[in-house]
């Protein structure tokens, strides 16, 4: 089972009143009377409207008292409830606005510490070159290897210290090194380096980097070799081109001189990225693309171009877990043909390129990309993909047990919410008939892809959603619109509830508006207008 991700905090109160985490306090006053009608005890007379009336009355009232006092509203929205009813006292400790913020910035600064005490980088990655050719000459599978580690620690606030080393083997031949980075930043536009390393290519140097402006950082770098005494001096330039664009500009000067230009894009389905690079001998050119098919898979391809490179890469990858991603990747060069398997894990990548081929022969090139591709897709098909569905029932299975009577007991409140709703919103949606306006047909919220793959009623306290219809058509407004407001989770709205905690949520909507069927889906923290017209059907 997919978890549900995280949405903004402490929106409960906001999605209770029907208004938005930046209404005035005219806005909240005017919603808490709207409410504060409905559900006022003394209306009903029935003993079991009137405590249940009683019951929404005292949340609205609840509701309203925090939000309309300025003081518990800022704690509200940095901490939420328990902010309120622990670790911060109102009254006389802090009755002054001054007060409450300077509490607020020490809890701030405390959460900070906390944070920086914990914040340990540890980084790596494992290379193991593999060839068959070496194997079936009887000289071992294993080319070489090598390994690099790093682990970064914020230090203070402003400085950071990081500490890493490599270590590599080829043949009868290797080496290492070790590297320590302190970083300090000057500003909140600027930083340095001091940079120092021993080992084969031991050097000290620095760097800063400065923001220029909001769309353009520049970076100067300078390093002296203790072997030599060589200088060697860089300065980058990166600018933002677009929300997901970026491109950049380095010049290298020394004993490895160069220039290079460099172009990225990135957004949530795709990544993609090109270098060209110009030394005083030599030249490389390199492109990638990766496509995210869906959260847990991506495909990946990349072309090589240079004085002693051509290679195209293609492939594709899987994440495990929330932590774990692997890969398998084909290449073909003048390197030779390779297999490369990946293991990324936290900080940490294994990778294993296994050289087949040396000699470019067209059948073996092709079999040696058609066979693993299609053991992959029969192997997808038939193991990992039952084995994961089964994977997941069983985990929906586990979290329906656990939360089984805290949904039962949403559902019921729920329930009463809306029969107190049922006459107000009858006689607006009689009216909205009479002018043809926007009336609400039918709506769902909660795991709709779960509702599908089950076919339950919705009427069922098993079903991971619940009817919500009554409780939109009493937010219809008397212009004949309805709005939901942008990051407060639905499932706080007065008649909803959270049919299936922990699991992705989203409003299903059918609407009528004049001779129109309308109709649409939006996720649960997502804003909703209607009647808009790109929801006809």
């Amino acid at each position: 089972m997919k978890e549900e991700e995280e949405g903004p905090p402490n929106r409960e109160l906001y999605a209770l009143l029907h208004i938005s985490p930046e209404a005035s306090d005219e806005e909240i006053r005017k919603a808490y009377r709207q409410w504060a009608q409905v559900y006022h005890p003394d209306k009903y007379q029935a003993p079991h409207m009137k405590d249940t009336a009683t019951e929404n009355f005292q949340r609205i009232c609840q509701a309203y008292e925090i939000l309309s006092d300025e003081n518990k509203r800022k704690i509200y929205d940095i901490y939420g409830m328990e902010g309120l009813t622990s670790g911060l006292e109102l009254g006389t400790k802090l009755n002054k606005a001054e007060e409450l913020k300077e509490e607020l910035e020490r809890l701030r600064k405390l959460k900070e510490q906390e944070k920086v005490s914990a914040h340990f980088r540890p980084s790596g990655t494992i290379l193991a070159n593999m060839s068959l050719p070496h194997l079936l000459h009887g000289h071992g599978i294993m080319r070489g290897m090598a390994m690099t580690s790093s682990v970064q620690s914020q230090i203070s606030k402003h400085n950071t210290l990081s500490i890493g080393g490599n270590l590599a083997v080829n043949g009868n031949s290797g080496g290492g090194a070790a590297t320590i980075v302190f970083g300090h930043r000057l500003s909140s536009v600027s930083s340095i380096e001091f940079i120092g390393s021993a080992g084969l290519r031991s050097l000290i140097g620095v760097q800063t980097s400065r923001n220029m402006s909001s769309h353009l950082t520049a970076t100067m770098g300078l390093s002296m070799s203790l072997r030599d005494g060589s200088l060697n001096l860089s300065n980058t330039w990166v600018r933002q081109l677009s929300e997901t664009a970026s491109g950049n500009i380095q010049l290298a000067l020394g004993s490895d001189s160069a220039v290079s230009v460099g172009w990225r894009k990135k957004n949530q389905k795709l990544s993609a990225a090109g270098e060209l690079k110009c030394g005083i001998d030599s030249f490389a050119a390199s492109a990638h693309y990766n496509h995210r098919f869906s959260s847990k898979s991506h495909g990946r391809i990349v072309g090589k171009i240079g004085s002693n490179a051509l290679e195209v890469e293609v492939g594709g990858g899987r994440k495990l877990s929330n932590f774990s991603t692997v890969r398998m990747l084909y290449s073909i060069g003048i390197q030779g043909i390779f297999w490369k398997f990946e293991l990324h894990r936290g900080g940490q990548k294994l990778i294993i390129p296994i050289l087949l081929s040396r000699h470019l022969d067209p059948v073996f090139a092709a079999g040696a990309f058609i066979i693993p591709t299609s053991v992959y897709f029969v192997l997808k098909k038939f193991v990992l993909k039952p084995y994961y569905l089964k994977r997941e029932k069983q985990k929906a299975l586990e979290n329906k047990e656990k939360t089984s009577a805290q949904v039962l007991e949403a559902r019921a409140a729920a329930d009463k919410a809306q029969k107190l709703l049922q006459n107000v919103a009858n006689r607006k949606t009689n009216k909205q008939l009479e002018i043809g306006g926007l009336v609400i047909t039918k709506a769902l919220y909660g795991n709709l892809k779960a509702l599908k793959k089950r076919d339950e009623p919705v009427e069922s306290n098993d079903s991971p959603v619940i009817d919500v219809k009554l409780p939109l058509n009493f937010l219809v407004s008397d212009s004949g619109q309805l709005q939901l407001h942008e990051g407060v989770k639905k499932s706080g709205i007065m008649g909803f509830c959270d049919p299936c905690p922990g699991e992705p949520k989203q409003l299903f909507v059918e609407y009528t508006y004049g001779d129109g069927r309308y109709e649409v889906t939006v996720d649960d923290y997502d804003k909703l207008v209607i009647p808009q017209e790109e929801h006809r059907i």
